[in-house]
């Protein structure tokens, strides 16, 4: 349905590079902000940092969940849909836990995409400590340039 790897131009170089971006937007972020508040507040912070530099994305974007070809009326939301390709989920945690892991997994797996990041502001440093990717199987299949 969204497979970023349709779009004609999808790499791997671009979407490393997008993740780049992205996660120089959250240090940006966090450098003004601080840890130790609420994830709703680094949102919106992130829809501000995101839009000024021109980065497309959805914010809450509601994640389509189908069993049995039917797709089921759930509530199912992505922090940050980005550029119809990357997975941003946004957290203010002591630590990123498995279900977390799982959580951004299952997104991009329902969402066909190939990549996806955790961004924890509650830590010292986002670059070292405050994110986690993942790619799977539609990451492999795109070009690497």
């Amino acid at each position: 349905m969204f497979l970023c790897g349709k779009l004609k131009n999808m790499t791997q170089k671009y979407l490393d590079e997008l993740t780049f971006n992205v996660i120089g937007a959250a240090i940006e972020v966090h450098k003004n902000m601080g840890s130790g508040l609420l994830e709703s507040v680094y949102q919106q912070c992130m829809i501000e940092e995101l839009t000024n530099r021109n980065i497309n994305f959805v914010s809450e974007f509601k994640v389509p969940v189908v069993y049995k070809g039917k797709e089921l009326d759930i509530e199912f939301r992505c922090d940050l849909f980005v550029e119809n390709c990357l997975v941003v989920e946004l957290k203010s945690v002591s630590e990123i836990k498995p279900i977390h892991d799982a959580q951004v997994l299952n997104y991009m797996n329902l969402l066909k995409v190939p990549k996806g990041i955790i961004i924890n502001f509650n830590c010292f440093n986002i670059f070292r400590e405050g994110q986690k990717t993942f790619v799977n199987e539609y990451f492999k299949k795109l070009e690497k340039e």
